[in-house]
């Protein structure tokens, strides 16, 4: 998945909490919100000053933090894991496992949250003989 479809999908599934998302969908999500913020908030500083770029920065926070949360639960989803384990992140120690699944590879079988992810434009169980 490339950068412009990763930003796409998360868009057009802005609150969907359903389904799978793949390592790259995440991770091009990820870089995305994270350099969206570092601009607004930089820019923003350089031009009105601190106080505006924290107001500018939270709400621009508050913009991408539904859908990131959503690909978060559908890249768990992804290692046949709950959306919910993003709980065990205030734990501080369950930061690990959660990191783990979020670079890991996903399932490759169909799981409770759905069929598997298309890997370089073919489906995995299309493999099996």
């Amino acid at each position: 998945m490339t950068f412009q479809d990763s930003i796409t999908k998360c868009f057009s599934n802005y609150a969907n909490f359903q389904g799978r998302a793949s390592r790259s969908e995440y991770w091009w999500f990820y870089l995305f919100s994270n350099l969206v913020n570092f601009v607004v908030v930089f820019s923003t500083t350089l031009s009105m000053g601190v106080e505006a770029g924290d107001i500018i920065g939270t709400m621009v926070g508050l913009v991408l933090f539904l859908p990131s949360l959503a690909v978060f639960a559908r890249r768990l989803h992804d290692r046949n894991r709950s959306g919910w384990w993003i709980l065990v992140a205030f734990t501080i120690i369950g930061l690990i496992p959660l990191f783990y699944w979020l670079v890991s590879e996903g399932s490759k079988e169909a799981n409770e949250y759905g069929e598997p992810l298309e890997l370089n434009g073919s489906n995995p169980t299309d493999t099996q003989a």
